[in-house]
């Protein structure tokens, strides 16, 4: 068992930590009071061929692996939460489905404007009916000659304002009184679709989540991904991948609140000591490096397992659970170091812990990673 990054993971860590640094942690503050999408930030990742980090090289990727894109998103995510948000789901919604199901012909036309950053990747899948249960599907889709003509209205969809194309799921038909659910991709110019960016959000204020309308929207019969009916199957694979990048982007998040809170504790001084002499201080700052170094390996080790082909949902659900649970206790714990200061805006803690609450419910609340974990262990 080898813990050491590869070289390439070592550089790839190192490039994305000094970006982090640079470019993205500087303005994270005044873009989430104004809520500002970092498309700049990203236009400079493209030039970089971050966009396509995990894809083959022959899509415009960067041939890299899994433990590669979690380090880009943990990285990006300690300096700002909606920068590593947009690019997780960007990589793991928006990319991995078209990656993984689509045609030759599909990946060529959807895949690569992901991968170069022309395009923003997005995945319709929530409804406002169907939450943690995708199977409440109400979104439909009837083949009508060569055209799929599809109706229906998707909720909390990240980066879709910024999307060319999107894979979304829909209902194609009923047999035997069950759903058949299929992935179908829709540009998001076409006649009928609708994207609306209103959300008024805990935090997380500079990503992309908007709503979806879908008002009679054709498209060719050949945008179904994957085959027809096998949509909730494509949704569960996607989610596992996902639960990386949400894991990975908790680690990232934790990992700037306890730093912000080790400094703090390091510089602040009460009672004639600085509060990191008080052992009270010293156990949640033990505490909060324990989880997190637990919750990076845990991660890692997940991606590790997809990279090796191996069976990965269990690990997947297991690291975003306790990653993202985790991240909001070490939030809450460095904004209880920070007292007061940490309740402004100034210190930067409120801002982590209020966009920590997104991981544990993204990609699956905690009550579904649970119900993931307890069924693969055979419950």
């Amino acid at each position: 068992m080898n813990y050491a990054l590869t070289d390439e993971q070592a550089m790839i860590q190192k490039m994305m930590k000094e970006f982090a640094d640079e470019e993205v942690a500087p303005g994270a503050e005044q873009r989430d009071k104004d809520k500002a999408f970092p498309l700049e930030i990203f236009k400079k990742l493209g030039k970089l061929g971050i966009m396509g980090l995990p894809f083959p090289e022959q899509y415009g990727g960067g041939g890299a692996d899994t433990i590669s894109f979690a380090i880009a998103v943990e990285e990006l995510s300690r300096a700002c939460g909606s920068t590593g948000i947009t690019y997780s789901a960007h990589v793991s919604l928006g990319g991995a489905p078209l990656y993984l199901f689509g045609t030759e012909e599909q990946k060529e036309k959807y895949l690569v404007p992901i991968c170069t950053g022309e395009s923003f990747g997005a995945f319709g899948l929530t409804e406002p009916n169907a939450g943690s249960d995708a199977g409440g599907t109400q979104t439909t889709a009837k083949l009508e000659g060569d055209q799929w003509v599809i109706n229906g209205s998707k909720c909390y969809i990240t980066n879709a304002s910024y999307a060319k194309h999107l894979a979304l799921t829909a209902i194609t038909g009923n047999e035997h009184g069950k759903k058949e659910i299929s992935a179908i991709i829709v540009p998001t110019d076409a006649k009928g679709f609708t994207v609306i960016d209103n959300y008024e959000k805990l935090g997380l204020h500079s990503s992309n989540t908007t709503e979806l309308v879908i008002d009679g929207v054709t498209v060719p019969k050949e945008n179904l991904l994957g085959k027809q009916g096998e949509g909730f199957k494509q949704f569960l694979i996607t989610l596992d991948g996902g639960r990386i990048g949400i894991g990975a982007m908790a680690v990232g998040i934790a990992q700037a609140a306890y730093d912000r809170a080790l400094a703090y504790a390091n510089e602040r001084k009460q009672f004639g000591s600085t509060l990191s002499k008080f052992q009270a201080i010293q156990f949640k700052l033990a505490d909060m490096a324990m989880k997190i170094e637990l919750a990076r390996n845990m991660v890692y080790k997940a991606a590790w397992l997809k990279d090796q082909g191996k069976k990965f949902s269990k690990e997947a659900a297991m690291a975003k659970l306790y990653a993202s649970e985790s991240c909001m206790q070490i939030c809450s714990e460095a904004v209880q170091i920070h007292g007061g200061y940490g309740y402004m805006r100034d210190y930067q803690v409120e801002r982590f812990f209020r966009d920590a609450k997104l991981t544990e419910i993204g990609e699956g609340t905690s009550e579904v990673q649970r119900m993931v974990i307890a069924r693969e262990i055979g419950c």
